[in-house]
């Protein structure tokens, strides 16, 4: 049986530990990554890098958005 994109997309973002709007705590694994703020918005789902899923995420302060691994983020108590 063949799935559709769309059907594909949903099941893999199913698969996300946090979703679209909620706020996490982030901490780079970079060397030499620094984040700017504490709180950041999860933006949107992205696919799968290897075993790894994706991020976007962006702090208020920041213009940018950044890609983040799962690995990296954290449940926060701050509200959103």
């Amino acid at each position: 049986m063949r799935l559709h994109w769309h059907e594909m997309h949903r099941q893999v973002m199913a698969s996300h530990k946090f979703k679209v709007g909620q706020t996490v705590a982030y901490a780079p694994s970079h060397i030499g990554m620094v984040a700017t703020a504490r709180a950041y918005k999860i933006v949107r789902l992205m696919p799968n890098e290897g075993s790894e899923r994706l991020y976007r995420i962006k702090a208020i302060a920041e213009v940018c958005e950044r890609v983040a691994r799962e690995s990296e983020l954290s449940q926060t108590a701050l509200p959103g």
